[in-house]
């Protein structure tokens, strides 16, 4: 990857970086502390869903304020307000509060991600634009492994201090923008982009991102349920499953982001739909617990948490032009809109057949619906083929070509000067050039250069002798008198 695309996205990477240990750390928080407060896991779901229903709302509006104010300050302004709202979460623990507060966090980050993902893909070509984007993806899913780490030290730490530390972590997140060297991409002017219309550019690329936000919500918000059904784990041990399933996302994000880069995009979807339907079956049964359990974690997490990106970079190639925010921002509002779905949808089966076996089979069902529109998109319109295979050949010049006139394309011209009419005359002047064309092929058809140039000199010194001995024999007829001239008189 370019070293000034890196230099260029360095700032906003670190502050995101911050931001989403931060975030990553609330996620995991809230369902835990709401669950030990005796809190229903029905109104866990829509506590969570809330907040995917403020990157919804965040995702119609917030390109406004970004056109208007430009990136950084807009970065600032929505990582404030995650602070404060992350402060207001201290205060105590009513479920309404605290579904007004998780929207506003949701608003917020929207903002923050289509920041981000506006700044990289302004900064980058359709060659390199699945690595820069896999590259934010692994410092998102970094940042959020750090902070499900960080969950058994909030353990230790009073329900105030928490989410002070969540607070600090947000309003830090800023120092990187403020204070590196950087170059923010330029607003070029924005072309607004319907649903519909984003719809008919990429059906593939909508659909993608609905469903990564389908299937990324019911990991963040419902998986650490799941986890500790029964009382078997600890919080601790809970955040180092979510962590797990984090990393694999991280560590696969650059690979297959590489991947997608040199390979048709759709394919790529349809092998990570098939991923997770697989992943999710073997959570209901032979990984249930153990190794086995940590290792398919880990897989899902990489086949999950690549699909957005990959989605995103599918689209980002049927951009028009001078759309990439509004694209971006229409891809957030529906992966959103995916997030908010999927909580509460899945809280239902999870209560009817037991906390991990209704997530893992709502999980294979959104699997398998993915594969099906993959396919029945790649059938639709397959991948560009080129024309003719790609063959090399020895590289040539006007110099060193053979003509390749053989004697049917001889025989074929003259065929086509009989059937011409005769007395056109510049019949017979082809036809003449085509009478001494085997002549003209013999003598392009050389071995070498020099042998051209040997020729060449012979025919000018053959060319000269001619023309000496014409001229002798002017020069004898002027001396020699002429048979019929008359005689001189005496």
């Amino acid at each position: 990857m370019p070293r000034h695309l890196l230099l260029m996205s360095l700032a906003p990477l670190l502050g995101l970086a911050l931001l989403g240990i931060g975030n990553a750390m609330l996620t995991s928080l809230v369902p835990l502390r709401l669950s030990a407060a005796g809190v229903s896991s029905e109104a866990i779901g829509l506590i969570s869903s809330a907040y995917y229903l403020g990157l919804g709302l965040g995702a119609l509006v917030n390109d406004r304020l970004l056109l208007r104010i430009g990136h950084i300050r807009a970065y600032a302004g929505f990582a404030s307000l995650v602070a404060v709202a992350a402060l207001a979460m201290g205060l105590g623990d009513h479920p309404v509060v605290w579904f007004l507060l998780r929207m506003m966090i949701g608003w917020s980050l929207v903002g923050v991600y289509l920041v981000i993902e506006s700044w990289l893909l302004s900064a980058a070509d359709p060659a390199v634009r699945g690595r820069l984007l896999a590259l934010y993806m692994i410092v998102l899913y970094g940042a959020g492994v750090l902070g499900q780490l960080l969950l058994g030290v909030t353990a230790m730490l009073s329900l105030e201090a928490a989410f002070m530390l969540v607070a600090m972590l947000a309003a830090a997140s800023v120092l990187p923008l403020v204070l590196l060297p950087r170059v923010s991409p330029l607003i070029e002017q924005s072309e607004p982009l319907s649903p519909w219309r984003l719809i008919r550019i990429t059906p593939t690329g909508v659909f993608g991102c609905l469903a990564s936000g389908l299937v990324v919500a019911v990991i963040y918000s419902l998986l650490p349920l799941a986890l500790g059904d029964g009382g078997t784990l600890s919080t601790a041990e809970i955040g180092q499953r979510m962590a797990l399933v984090i990393l694999g996302g991280m560590l696969l994000q650059y690979p297959i982001g590489r991947w997608s880069d040199s390979h048709d995009r759709q394919q790529v979807l349809i092998i990570l739909s098939i991923a997770i339907v697989g992943f999710a079956a073997l959570l209901m049964g032979p990984a249930r617990e153990g190794i086995a359990q940590l290792t398919v974690l880990f897989l899902l997490g990489g086949a999950a948490f690549t699909l957005y990106p990959v989605a995103v970079s599918h689209a980002a190639d049927r951009a028009p032009a001078g759309a990439l925010v509004r694209m971006s921002q229409g891809l957030l509002l529906i992966n959103a809109v995916g997030s908010t779905l999927s909580p509460p949808a899945v809280s239902l089966p999870m209560a009817e057949m037991g906390a991990m076996p209704g997530m893992a089979l709502s999980l294979a069902v959104m699997g398998g619906g993915m594969l099906l529109f993959f396919v029945w998109r790649r059938v639709m319109r397959p991948a560009p083929q080129p024309l003719a295979p790609f063959e090399t050949h020895a590289p040539q010049t006007p110099l060193g070509t053979e003509l390749a006139v053989g004697p049917e394309l001889v025989e074929a011209a003259e065929e086509h000067l009989r059937d011409a009419e005769a007395d056109d005359p510049l019949v017979e002047v082809t036809r003449e050039l085509v009478a001494d064309m085997p002549e003209l092929i013999t003598d392009a058809s050389l071995d070498s250069l020099e042998e051209i140039e040997v020729k060449e000199e012979q025919a000018l010194h053959d060319e000269q002798a001619l023309n000496d001995e014409q001229s002798l024999q002017d020069a004898q007829q002027q001396v020699l008198p002429r048979d019929d001239a008359p005689l001189a008189r005496d």
